[in-house]
């Protein structure tokens, strides 16, 4: 019984070793087929639109509400209603104050906590049925009018890729640093 269990584990190697050297001769030989490339830096500056709470990654531009109204009216009044209250999809002004009672209405006004986070949402994704199709200074007036909608601006203030990081929304400190402690916390330096 001995023997027959030492050829078994001796079996059971040589298996395992030529399952695995086959393996590895496998991987070695796999076909590329001659797809793909890497991208140029034309096109990673393309896709490269990231943008931070303080700003970094706005493009340059401006505009105001005022010039914004028009914008709104002829791209996103469909789908968020002409005070952007009215949907059908999601509403954007209104709602501060109510997050800490029974019925929270989460809006630009009410709950965003950075001004940079809605021009890149914008920027990204709207309008819904046409992204990316707005200039940027299109996209700085529908920004300001959003705003201007939740009180935020007024109708001639200059929205801008030095501005806009400087404005204070109202639910700003309304969110907790996460305490998990496998979370880094991340520090502002003071200047």
């Amino acid at each position: 019984m001995a023997i027959a269990l030492e050829r078994l584990a001796i079996l059971t190697l040589v298996l395992c070793s030529a399952s695995l050297s086959g393996e590895r001769s496998l991987v070695a030989q796999s076909p590329t087929y001659g797809v793909g490339r890497p991208p140029t830096a034309e096109e990673l500056k393309a896709i490269d639109i990231e943008v931070t709470p303080d700003g970094k990654g706005l493009r340059p531009g401006s505009s105001t509400a005022a010039a914004g109204k028009e914008v709104y009216t002829r791209r996103c009044e469909t789908c968020h209603g002409p005070t952007g209250t009215e949907g059908p999809q999601d509403v954007l002004a209104g709602g501060r104050g109510s997050l800490a009672t029974s019925r929270p209405l989460k809006t630009v006004g009410s709950y965003w906590p950075y001004a940079t986070t809605l021009w890149d949402y914008i920027n990204r994704a709207m309008p819904f049925d046409h992204p990316g199709t707005m200039t940027t200074d299109e996209i700085y007036g529908v920004t300001a009018y959003v705003l201007y909608l939740n009180g935020i601006v007024k109708e001639q203030d200059v929205v801008s890729q030095t501005t806009l990081p400087r404005i204070t929304m109202p639910n700003r400190d309304g969110f907790v640093v996460d305490p998990r402690p496998d979370i880094p916390i991340l520090r502002k330096k003071k200047p």
